[in-house]
């Protein structure tokens, strides 16, 4: 029999080959097969827990790469420095950056919104071509919206 799960998972997946999202097809055949050999009560809870960390780690390893590689030095930075787009790709940056650490204190504080944004995710994944870093970022907006939210309402009472 078919459990909710499996059936959720399997329309994530035919999503996934009708966008030709690799990284959704991915991710839910590598799961399906964690779920299937039995492994997942060990290994869903460790990813869970760290698979932001871990995945957060990659994608970091490969922004750094042009630097170990020597494509971008200090010549590069130093001359980057020096374009309005540089400055405001800097400010991006560090706005997405404390956007997410706020999307980590929510979802650790508030889990029920995890659904709707990994729903998002999901959607934007598949039929957006978007790329699977919503969740984090996602919860950093939703937790400024809310912390918006509370504030102007707080003018009303």
């Amino acid at each position: 029999m078919i459990t909710q799960a499996t059936a959720f998972m399997i329309i994530l997946l035919l999503i996934g080959i009708i966008a030709k999202n690799q990284s959704l097809i991915v991710a839910v055949v590598v799961l399906l097969l964690i779920k299937w050999v039995g492994l997942g009560e060990k290994v869903y809870p460790f990813i869970q827990q760290k698979g932001i960390n871990v995945g957060v780690t990659i994608i970091t390893i490969a922004v750094l790469v042009p630097i170990v590689t020597g494509q971008i030095g200090f010549r590069e930075l130093i001359d980057s420095m020096k374009s309005v787009y540089a400055w405001i790709a800097l400010a991006a940056g560090i706005f997405v950056a404390i956007i997410a650490s706020s999307g980590v204190e929510l979802l650790q504080t508030d889990p029920h919104i995890t659904a709707a944004l990994v729903f998002g995710t999901i959607l934007a994944v598949a039929l957006f071509n978007g790329v699977a870093v919503g969740p984090l970022i996602g919860a950093g907006i939703a937790y400024m919206a809310m912390r918006l939210v509370a504030f102007f309402s707080s003018f009303g009472s």
